[in-house]
């Protein structure tokens, strides 16, 4: 008899209740399961079940979730310990487990499958892939990043009505992207009224930026710019790391705009800075984004019910396949600057040879 469990871990992102959804009613329309459970908090839920208390999941319990944003599960960070959490798995009786969330959580659910499998136990641990900022290596694309491309368009838009409404305005907009900057350029590539896009994978000079800066406003009198948060780490470095290990980043977005504010101050220009945060993940989920999700979860929930473990499901080239949890903890995924998709964006934009990190790629 399944016993199944999913839980969400990391940060928010469009579509976690559109996965919750459609697992818990695939697991039981289609396979007549009727004990799921949703775990609370991220992995704290499975570490510390009492003090995170499971919720028991049922067609009616998920039936207008995706209506809404964030997870029902609250998700949450840490609390990954495999041994406690593989004790907690035999005494709850659990058999199949989905784990929602990104390089960090498939890596812990590898060790989690390590543990299980040195002790024998009968268990399918199944991942769905999660990223706000799209970098999961392998797969074309993970869920919620469409909405929040989406979102970011408009915020994008904000900033053109700002800067188009007032003489010599910028309108910065920073968005989501530690690492990789797909949110910023497909925001980009999406509204076309961008004129610079600084991503995490291009090493820009503020010397150039002004540059540009100059230029466009002479051109047309308005510019706007989509940064991602990783981008120009060079400037604004603290060289410091949080409780976790990982780099505390400086606030580029600040950065920039104190920097163009002083650059066009003596002719009377002026930036309009949107820095929206959480706003792109919090959303709800688009219904393009839902349909992915829920195929997704579909197949996670038919990944598990043929016995496979230790996998995670996702799409190359627009098919779902299962990658080895332990390849997807290997790193993350970049963009590339000779892609067509930075190119076009790079057009898009009509952006000097200087920003667009192709000098950078010749050299390497």
């Amino acid at each position: 008899e399944v016993k199944a469990a999913i839980v969400t871990c990391g940060g928010l992102c469009p579509g976690l209740n559109s996965i919750i959804r459609e697992v818990t009613n695939c697991l039981w329309h289609q396979y007549g399961v009727r004990s799921i459970l949703g775990i609370q908090g991220g992995y704290n839920g499975l570490s510390d079940p009492e003090e995170y208390a499971p919720i028991d999941l049922q067609p009616s319990i998920v039936r207008e979730i995706h209506h809404k944003g964030g997870s029902i599960l609250k998700a949450g960070r840490g609390g990954f310990d495999a041994k406690k959490i593989c004790d907690n798995l035999e005494a709850m009786g659990i058999n199949m487990l989905f784990t929602v969330g990104g390089d960090g959580t498939q890596g812990a659910a590898h060790l989690l499958y390590e543990e299980a499998l040195r002790r024998g136990m009968k268990v399918s641990i199944v991942g769905v892939p999660k990223s706000i900022d799209n970098d999961i290596l392998f797969f074309d694309k993970t869920f919620g990043f469409d909405t929040a491309v989406a979102e970011a368009s408009d915020i994008i838009r904000n900033a053109w009505v700002e800067a188009t409404s007032c003489f010599k305005g910028v309108g910065i907009v920073k968005l989501m992207g530690r690492d990789a900057g797909f949110v910023a350029m497909n925001a980009a590539l999406a509204s076309t009224i961008v004129d610079l896009v600084l991503i995490p994978e291009v090493s820009v000079s503020m010397e150039d930026i002004m540059l540009h800066v100059d230029a466009t406003l002479k051109d047309k009198n308005f510019m706007v710019i989509a940064v991602a948060e990783g981008a120009g780490q060079e400037h604004v470095a603290t060289g410091k790391n949080d409780s976790t290990g990982h780099t505390i980043y400086g606030d580029i977005g600040t950065h920039l705009r104190d920097q163009i504010n002083s650059h066009l101050k003596p002719e009377g220009g002026r930036s309009f800075y949107i820095d929206p945060s959480y706003i792109i993940r919090s959303c709800t989920i688009r219904a393009n984004d839902h349909i992915y999700c829920t195929r997704l979860a579909r197949d996670a929930v038919h990944t598990a019910m043929r016995g496979y473990t230790g996998v995670v499901v996702g799409p190359i080239h627009n098919v779902i396949v299962l990658v080895p949890s332990k390849l997807i903890a290997m790193g993350k995924r970049k963009v590339s600057v000779n892609s067509s998709a930075w190119q076009s964006c790079v057009q898009t934009c009509n952006m000097p040879f200087a920003l667009t990190g192709l000098s950078q790629s010749k050299k390497k």
